[in-house]
């Protein structure tokens, strides 16, 4: 009897070894599956902040862009129109890990509602799309820089950038909003990030805004995202320079390869001002225009023939939303109403 016991553990053993054998094997030739970015790192065993309030994560791209060769960091600026100041906090919000940083400039809650943001370097957005119940990122807009770098943008109220899209520095991705999954209320803001790297949330990267590290945990800035006050290289005019003195760059839109128009303002003349700059053409005349529209009010256009720019279109806006855009090439932008007040 102990020798038949014997005999059958050995046989027993001899299966389950067969058998681990087996499914060692298998595990070994499996094909594997390619992913669109790496694997996040392994979760923690404990529950933190962020998934407390289900924000956070390294959500799959919708897009592959090539791997760029160059190492260096981006020139980035604030994600948001040159000229406007913004408080940024990294502290506030039990969700952030590391260097994440919340924007807000309004004095109320909703006062940041729809605002535009823009990209804070250039790039192929590799993301755009809203989140749903994976994470509390909302509508979400993640920029592919080269060299490893990502910007997110999310909780935007709108989006205006397609997955695939090259964007340019200052370029408007979308609106600042409150977005998230299902049950989680937030009150407005931008949450933005700059990472490098696989492995998150260690690639989350202190931000450097014109070469200047934030200062963290909060900091007021004033955005020098600005393209040179509304420049395109080759062409001698800005959209600074033809609205003129005193006007500020507040939001743009590309006109595909041949333009970019210009909605600036003056703060002191509660005005606002509309030009489209060439970026193709330059020098030879082609057709160009640029409009302005206040809420209640007849549209004014500056259109025809231009050898660098159609405007200046100006108009006084003091607690009025207005209207703009304009057409290079044949490319044309036209807004909604907006930038009320």
């Amino acid at each position: 009897m102990r020798s038949r016991g014997m005999l059958t553990l050995g046989f027993a053993l001899l299966v389950g070894l067969a058998s681990g054998q087996a499914a060692s094997a298998s595990t070994t030739f499996a094909p594997k599956t390619a992913v669109a970015t790496p694997t996040p790192s392994a979760t923690p065993t404990t529950t933190s902040p962020a998934e407390d309030e289900g924000e956070g994560g390294d959500p799959a791209n919708e897009v592959n862009v090539p791997l760029a060769s160059t190492l260096a960091a981006p020139n980035f600026q604030m994600p948001f129109p040159c000229g406007q100041s913004w408080t940024g906090n990294s502290s506030n919000s039990s969700a952030h890990r590391s260097y994440e940083i919340d924007w807000n400039r309004g004095s109320t809650a909703d006062a940041d509602l729809g605002d535009t943001v823009v990209a804070a370097a250039a790039g192929t957005v590799v993301i755009s799309a809203h989140q749903g119940s994976t994470n509390g990122y909302g509508n979400l807009v993640k920029i592919d820089h080269g060299g490893g770098y990502t910007s997110f943008y999310a909780h935007l109220n709108s989006r205006a950038v397609s997955a695939g899209a090259r964007v340019s520095q200052g370029q408007k991705i979308g609106t600042l909003g409150k977005t998230s999954k299902p049950g989680n209320n937030i009150s407005p803001h931008l949450h933005f990030e700059i990472r490098n790297g696989a492995s998150y949330p260690s690639n989350i990267r202190k931000a450097v805004f014109n070469g200047v590290t934030f200062g963290y945990p909060n900091q007021t800035l004033t955005s020098k995202n600005c393209g040179g006050g509304g420049s395109t290289p080759g062409n001698p005019h800005t959209a600074a320079s033809v609205c003129g003195s005193g006007y500020k760059v507040i939001d743009s839109a590309a006109l595909g390869t041949s333009g970019t128009v210009y909605l600036t303002y003056n703060s002191s003349s509660k005005s606002n001002c509309v030009a489209t700059i060439k970026k193709t053409s330059l020098g030879t005349k082609t057709a160009a225009s640029a409009y302005l529209e206040v809420q209640g009010k007849t549209r004014a256009t500056d259109s025809g023939s231009f050898t660098y720019y159609a405007g200046p279109v100006r108009a006084s806006a003091a607690g009025k939303c207005v209207k703009w855009g304009g057409k290079a090439g044949t490319a044309t932008y036209n807004s909604p109403f907006e930038h009320c007040g």
